[in-house]
């Protein structure tokens, strides 16, 4: 069978069963097991399995857990809501401040926890009612809450970052100094957004009554809150990027501050954490059986030939590399719309690694556009994952529709930054440069 329509064959199954509601960590494992059976023989089920071996044993795969663990105590250790009280002494006076604000806070989230379900559903528990109380419309909201909640796929410590390089061989350290800017870069659009629109038409989210404000002693006395949360960012990515610790070892520090902060707001207690640990054992083994699934199905690919067969391709074929880099892009949009974030990191980024090398195309800058890309997936009808997590938090008065169109604004705004990572490179580079001491081109 030609690799052609092999692959055609291989991604038909793949999707065909993903249609019919089989978890995608069996699909990906069994159409891998199935045709290396068929095309390779059952010799070859040893090197899959030793492939996966070898990645579970990656010591910087130790640090997703524990950052999931940092993410779950921190949803409930009651940081969240005294940030929000002094959001909403400093940023209430402003049109759209509040959800200014709260795009504000899940950056912050985003920073000590580096996953997405943590900002939306704290930020949606904490920050939705206080919003509509004040007049402020739905679709804005829900909006704002979504788009600044995957953010926790761009700001460092995403747990992405880690799968990425896991799959790619990239420096985790160099990753994380990448991803921050371009998160900024984020989280700066849409607040601009959520500003200008307000500005227009301030019913979308009038400033607070005159009696709410806050003088400014009390604005002052209210950063008090803001300083456990700076020390923990500093803790965690401070540590990362002097070389303290490695990223594994600061997600460990980052745990035991988080604890003391539960500790210090007397929310710790043993229901909690064990409420904690529960949760990190069932997203951590999720991601484990689809690293297992996606390693089997990649090897098998890998196996067929497929890296031969894309060197020829780019051998041969008469197009702009920018042609091939903007097919990659939509194929991971696209993908991303369906298919879970991790899922397609594994899978795609070590075979799109390669040909973007091939092509001269700097791989630190790639895998961050990658991601990028990742993020408008998560926001995106009609699978996206930030979606699901908004729709478990608001009532059915908005559903699944009004949830959906909230985020249509915001996915505008996450082209736009896409855009500015390709066009303007070091957007992504500057920051590894200069603290690695690195050298690295525009592209």
């Amino acid at each position: 069978m030609s690799i052609e329509l092999l692959t055609l064959v291989l991604f038909a199954s793949f999707f065909l069963l993903l249609a019919t509601g089989f978890p995608i960590a069996w699909t990906l494992g069994g159409i891998g097991m199935v045709f290396t059976l068929f095309f390779l023989g059952p010799t070859n089920f040893s090197t899959a399995a030793m492939g996966a071996w070898n990645m579970m044993m990656s010591f910087t795969l130790l640090a997703i857990p524990l950052f999931v663990f940092l993410g779950f105590i921190l949803q409930h250790s009651g940081l969240a809501e005294a940030l929000y009280r002094s959001m909403l002494l400093w940023a209430g006076r402003l049109p759209g401040g509040l959800a200014i604000g709260t795009v504000f806070i899940c950056t912050i989230m985003a920073a000590m926890v580096g996953t997405i379900g943590a900002g939306i559903v704290v930020s949606s528990i904490i920050g939705l009612p206080e919003m509509r109380k004040r007049g402020y419309n739905d679709r804005m909201v829900i909006g704002a809450i979504m788009a600044g909640g995957t953010l926790g796929v761009l700001i460092p410590p995403s747990v992405g970052f880690l799968v990425y390089a896991a799959a790619t061989n990239l420096s985790v350290g160099q990753l994380f100094a990448a991803g921050l800017v371009p998160g900024l870069v984020l989280s700066g659009l849409y607040m601009t957004y959520i500003g200008i629109r307000c500005a227009i038409n301030p019913a979308m989210g009038p400033p607070l009554a005159h009696e709410e404000r806050a003088s400014f002693g009390k604005k002052i006395a209210s950063l008090k809150d803001s300083i456990l949360a700076v020390v923990l960012i500093f803790a965690v990515l401070g540590s990362i990027f002097t070389g303290v610790a490695t990223p594994t070892e600061a997600a460990a520090v980052g745990c035991f501050f988080a604890l003391i902060i539960a500790a210090i707001y007397r929310k710790l207690s043993l229901p909690m954490t064990r409420d904690a640990l529960y949760g990190t054992l069932s997203i951590f083994g999720m991601i484990m059986f689809i690293f297992i699934g996606a390693i089997i199905f990649s090897r098998f690919y890998m196996g067929m030939g497929i890296r031969a067969y894309l060197d020829d391709i780019l051998i041969t074929l008469a197009v702009s590399r920018w042609v091939i880099l903007a097919g990659m892009m939509l194929f991971i949009f696209l993908a991303g719309m369906i298919i879970h974030d991790i899922a397609i990191i594994l899978v795609c980024a070590p075979i799109f690694t390669e040909v973007v090398v091939a092509l001269g195309f700097d791989p630190l800058w790639f895998g961050m556009v990658f991601l990028v890309n990742i993020q408008i997936a998560i926001l995106s009808p009609p699978f996206g994952p930030a979606l699901f997590y908004m729709r478990g938090c608001v009532d059915d008065k908005v559903g699944y529709k009004g949830v959906a169109m909230a985020a249509f604004p915001y996915m505008g705004m996450q082209v736009i930054g896409l855009t500015l990572c390709i066009l303007f490179p070091q957007i992504i580079l500057w920051l590894p440069n200069l603290i690695f001491g690195l050298s690295r081109c525009n592209l």
